[in-house]
């Protein structure tokens, strides 16, 4: 009788952990592997989107895709934004988070003013930032600079500075979680083991690289590797402060998907696109992943 009744006790939660889990197993099979299976089905495809027509053409569109100067521009773009977002979010999100984890005065203050970014919508974040980064002297940023005797440039339609601008805008918004993570992380490190390095004489600078940083290396390996997707996946920020401007210049493989698909109707091509993205990020991470225990020095 205990035991009937213990089995009973078993399948109860047993259908109580599959009642729970079965939400978020579907949003998974719908929003997420079934429109991954799509995309690859679709990149073997000629579909228009606009007339809803759709022909087998093998591999037709990732010999398009390599011939596509366009794409090798859009790739370009891409590695650039990652190459300037990832190791400015890294470095700085990983002194912030020293520092605020020193528990020094105003920390409070600072961390509300850092993670303010992050609960605003990207939408809200990236048009704000399109006003205060007007030409001439429309611009707040460049009617400042105009007080010092300093002539702003015209910050989203010039290349180089167009380029430099998403940058910023992306490095200043999604600051404050990779803060949050790193935090966590430094405020777990084994107190003993830095007061031991004090008590022996460790100084600032040797304390960092030799103590703490290793200590914090699997936290900087796990955010680098959700940093670098972020990256390359950027499109709201592109979309909406320069729309791929100026010339191409901020041109992302996100953004280029979205202009196949979606004004040039070709959804066989944009799915090649979103294949090949997918391929360089899944590479990526591997790399990052298999690296992280030559890197994480104490990690078993």
């Amino acid at each position: 009788m205990k035991q009937h009744s213990l089995k009973a006790n078993h399948r109860r939660d047993a259908i109580i952990g599959w009642a729970f889990i079965t939400p978020q197993m579907a949003g998974f099979v719908f929003f997420v592997l079934l429109p991954l299976i799509s995309v690859f089905l679709y990149s073997v495809q000629e579909k228009n989107l606009l007339f809803g027509t759709s022909v087998f053409n093998g591999l037709e569109n990732f010999r398009l895709l390599f011939a596509d100067p366009l794409f090798s521009k859009s790739l370009v773009n891409t590695l650039i934004f990652s190459a300037g977002v990832v190791p400015l979010n890294l470095i700085f999100s990983l002194l912030l988070a020293l520092y605020l984890g020193g528990g020094k005065m105003g920390t409070r203050f600072v961390r509300g003013i850092i993670f303010l970014p992050v609960v605003t919508s990207g939408v809200a974040w990236a048009i704000v930032w399109k006003y205060l980064l007007q030409g001439g002297d429309a611009g707040p940023i460049n009617w400042f600079l105009s007080l010092v005797g300093i002539e702003g440039p015209n910050w989203l339609f010039e290349k180089g500075w167009a380029m430099a601008s998403v940058i910023i805008n992306r490095v200043m918004k999604n600051l404050g979680m990779n803060v949050l993570i790193f935090m966590g992380a430094v405020l777990n490190m084994p107190g003993d083991v830095i007061e031991a390095a004090h008590i022996d004489g460790a100084k600032r600078f040797t304390l960092f690289f030799k103590i703490k940083l290793p200590l914090l290396m699997p936290t900087v390996m796990m955010v680098a590797i959700v940093t670098i997707i972020g990256s390359m996946r950027v499109f709201d920020t592109i979309k909406l402060m320069t729309d791929g401007g100026p010339e191409g210049s901020t041109m992302v493989m996100v953004y280029y998907i979205y202009h196949q698909a979606f004004r040039m109707f070709d959804t066989g091509f944009a799915s090649a696109l979103a294949v090949v993205l997918f391929l360089i990020v899944l590479v990526l991470t591997a790399l990052q992943w298999f690296s992280r225990k030559r890197i994480s020095f104490y990690e078993s």
